[in-house]
């Protein structure tokens, strides 16, 4: 497999080596009226597929056909576009000043397009800070900083939004829906995430409300759009943590386009940091192509391909952990036999042909396809020894063990297997009528899942696995019980079909603008027979004031047809009565761009409810999530979040965000029982409850700078706070984790510059820039708890021993482009 991976991008390189003659180059840069740099302005040859952005300092450079005369625009958002014709020779460079007036044409009654993207429940994010961003867990740390969203695992790139747990968020990519390995259950295990940052062209996150052409998920949706190349480039880094190359570029007709991804990432050395001492060897690969191919100029089409392998191995050997308080100092001494070895196999594979009928009407069919193999074995023996600490202040021993209170053992085992197929077929058309911005599709999907699971734990700790019947008198001395068992074959095949339509509409109202949207989603699973429908509607509006402000509402009904881990029972049988989880969105919001320090700032605030009924309770142990099967549940979501972005640091973006938020749920029949000073036990139903992923406060900070006058040097750092989640299995209601604190820091030096031209000799000639980063994480080796393992003393107390993430870890990383 991996020969053929690299077959295949020898083949691109010389492919873009063989189309690169006969060519001029222009280079330059945008500016504004008042000598600004101008970012992300549009420049391209008229009539023809080449051209790029430009960059922060409003820099662009590009490769045109020579002898030939051609037209270069320039365009960007609010000003008017600017056209110039050149003829270039063979091998000559030209150099461009180009300033750009602000527009004041007079819209139209209607224009859909740019203009409605601040109405949207969405916010556009810049991929260039996903390769900023010091992170160990992969593209979506871009997100984590966001107010609506949170995280307690760096190790892991999922994440939680407005109170859903990791299942109720969509994933596309180009359109296509992104599946995650199912039996993931650490951070540990989890490696590459789908999204290769280094092929990302654009990012759209939306938090809640979003439009019915998006799928059936309660909380959240990512929408990422590959790159389509212009012209030959690409990106080597390298680091402590793994290897990347990245090669993009176009055929000499520009018809063919190939955006290529190759990824190997190894966690050793951060698990290295962790408590549990042992032997990692954590190896993850990804490769991914994004094709395209223009057969004419209305037909497009393309095919994305990825194939994603994750190889967990893992030896423990020994393990020391104090905890407590003043009052109570614990240490636990745990020694280890066995070893783990997963394995996750992830592979999808999408066509899609683009017909632009005409300039309004475009539509897309799309046939798709996933597989995962993932297999889990692992068979652990640990023995633990649990001591009191000497507390005494000023005493001598202070610190050291006074006295050993539990001793005690357990024995985990699993061997699962499940190989899972996902077919898809779709539809999607977008057609612009007049002042409407119509919107249609339909799916279908064919789901099957093959699941073998053999796991079972036995805990000899002070009685727990002894064998007494229900009378407290002994059962049979020759059996012992195991404290947990999971065993089942389950096959499971299903069909899905979806259909959505919806519309769009922005009219101006006296120098105001009013933006509506509507639209009906419709869902139907044959598992259990169960036919959904979708209203779903937002509304935007920008009043004619002199400060510039946009104010959004959205509501609808969020259905979510169970997958394959919701519809297992407790008990392990499936329940083919099970019904979606459903929640009713209701989120205002606004947005307000201003000036500060003459730079431009925005301040966006969000204000949600989410009523959600028939939910399906789970559990959540580090990342892996167990669902009780049933829909026992009802609960709510709300809260308030704020986020200010904007040049804080003249020509970079950073941001800071907070979010008060609170997530609920009553499950049918939960209970606990309390004793009193008497020894009566009382049975107490609980009632409202925070859910698993209740995080009442989110708070994070990502800032850029550099050194004046040496902006070669830059520095970035991210800091994330998040109060405790609730704990799972313990004594009492509503204890909570410790919060979440973490630090991150990067610190960059551009080693060659794109103006930088070196001697023929040199062999980094190639490259326009490279950058040499140090990268500091955890910077206060703060003890981030992610879950406990629990234990038990001689006097039959339970402890819940806290499992530690990664400590305080130093990379270097290497980023050269070409």
């Amino acid at each position: 497999m991996y020969k053929r991976i690299c077959v295949y991008i020898l083949f691109f390189i010389f492919l873009s080596v063989v189309t690169n003659a006969q060519t001029a180059f222009i280079n330059g840069f945008v500016y504004d009226v008042k000598s600004n740099p101008v970012q992300f302005a549009n420049v391209s040859v008229e009539n023809q597929s080449i051209g790029t952005s430009t960059d922060k300092y409003g820099y662009f450079e590009f490769s045109v056909p020579s002898n030939q005369e051609i037209t270069i625009k320039v365009s960007y958002l609010s000003y008017q576009t600017y056209t110039e014709k050149l003829k270039l020779v063979n091998g000559e460079q030209k150099e461009l000043k180009i300033y750009l007036k602000e527009s004041y044409t007079v819209l139209p009654e209607a224009n859909i397009g740019a203009n409605t993207e601040r109405f949207a429940p969405a916010v556009r994010l810049n991929p260039e800070i996903s390769m900023n961003i010091p992170t160990v867990g992969g593209f979506e740390d871009i997100l984590k900083a966001l107010p609506s969203v949170s995280s307690n695992n760096e190790l892991s790139s999922q994440y939680n939004v407005r109170g859903g747990n990791f299942d109720e968020n969509l994933i596309f990519v180009n359109d296509i829906e992104i599946y995650r390995p199912l039996l993931i259950r650490s951070g540990q295990q989890e490696g590459l995430s789908f999204i290769n940052s280094d092929m990302v062209s654009a990012i759209v996150f939306s938090a809640g409300g979003f439009d019915a052409k998006y799928g059936d998920k309660m909380s959240s949706v990512l929408d990422i759009k590959y790159r389509k190349p212009k012209e030959f480039g690409g990106t080597v880094s390298a680091s402590l943590l793994g290897a990347n190359i990245h090669i993009e570029g176009t055929s000499k007709n520009h018809l063919l386009k190939y955006n290529t991804g190759l990824r190997y990432k190894t966690t050793k050395y951060l698990l290295s940091s962790m408590d549990m001492a042992g032997q990692y060897d954590p190896t993850y690969l990804d490769f991914q192509a994004f094709v395209t191919y223009d057969i004419s100029e209305k037909l497009e089409l393309s095919f994305l391909g990825n194939i994603n392998n994750n190889v967990y191995s893992f030896i423990p050997k020994d393990r020391e952990t104090s905890w407590g308080t003043m009052d109570e100092a614990l240490k636990i001494m745990m020694y280890f036999e066995g070893q783990e070895l997963d394995k996750f196999t992830n592979s999808t594979a999408a066509f899609t042909g683009t017909y632009k009928a005409n300039q309004d009407l475009t539509m897309k069919f799309i046939v798709s396809g996933y597989y995962t193999s993932e297999k889990e074995s692992y068979d652990i023996l640990g023995q633990y020894y649990l001591n009191e600490l000497d507390k005494q202040l000023g005493s001598d021993n202070m610190g050291d063990s006074v006295a050993n209170i539990g001793v005690g053992s357990y024995l985990n085992h699993a061997r699962n297997n499940l190989n899972g197929y996902v077919l898809s077929s779709k539809y999607l058309a977008d057609y612009k009528y007049k002042n409407h911005d119509f919107s249609w599709g339909v799916q279908h999907n064919y789901e099957l899942f093959d699941y073998g699971v053999h796991e079972w734990e036995m805990v000899d700790s002070a009685g727990y696995s002894m064998p007494y019947n229900y009378l407290g008198a002994v059962a049979n001395r020759e059996i012992v019980p195991l404290f947990f068992t999971d065993i089942a074959k389950i096959n499971m095949a299903s069909n899905r079909f979806n259909a959505f339509f919806q519309d769009a509409y922005l009219i101006e109202i006296d120098s105001a603008e009013l933006s509506l949207g509507g639209g009906l989603r419709f869902n139907y699973w044959d598992f259990n027979n169960e036919f959904l429908v979708s209203p779903r509607m937002s509304v935007g509006f920008r009043p004619n004031w002199k400060k510039n402000f946009v104010f959004r509402f959205s509501t609808g009904l969020y259905h979510q047809p169970p997958f394959f881990k919701e519809v297992r029972k407790l008990d392990g049988t499936l329940n083919r009565d099970i019904k979606a989880q459903s929640s009713f969105h209701l989120v205002l919001g606004s947005d307000y761009e201003f000036t500060a320090w003459n730079r431009p700032f925005k301040l966006v605030t969000e204000v949600f409810y989410k009523y959600m009924y028939n939910l399906i309770p789970y559990d959540i142990d580090n990342v892996k999530i167990r669902y009780y099967g049933e829909n026992l549940a009802q609960g709510y979501s709300t809260g308030i979040e704020a986020k200010v972005n904007g040049e804080f640091v003249p020509g970079t973006e950073s941001w800071i965000s907070i979010a008060l938020s609170q997530t609920m749920e009553d499950i049918e029949g939960d209970f606990y029982k309390s004793k009193d000073a008497q020894g009566n036990i009382d049975t107490i139903y609980l009632g409202m409850i925070p859910r698993p992923t209740d995080q009442r406060l989110n708070f994070g900070i990502f800032f850029q700078d550099y050194i004046p006058k040496h902006e070669t040097w830059q520095a970035y750092i991210n800091i994330l706070f998040g109060t405790g989640l609730p704990v799972e299995k313990a004594d009492k209601p509503y204890p909570r984790f410790k919060p979440y604190r973490r630090v991150d820091i990067g610190i960059s030096k551009q080693l060659k510059g794109d103006y930088k031209i070196l001697p023929e000799s040199n062999p980094f000639r190639h490259f326009k820039n490279i950058w040499l980063t140090l990268e500091v994480f955890n910077l206060l080796d703060i003890n981030n708890e992610i879950s406990y393992t629990y234990v038990t003393d001689i006097r039959g107390w339970q402890y819940g021993v806290p499992n530690y993430l990664t400590g305080l870890r130093v990379n270097l990383k290497l980023i050269m482009r070409f």
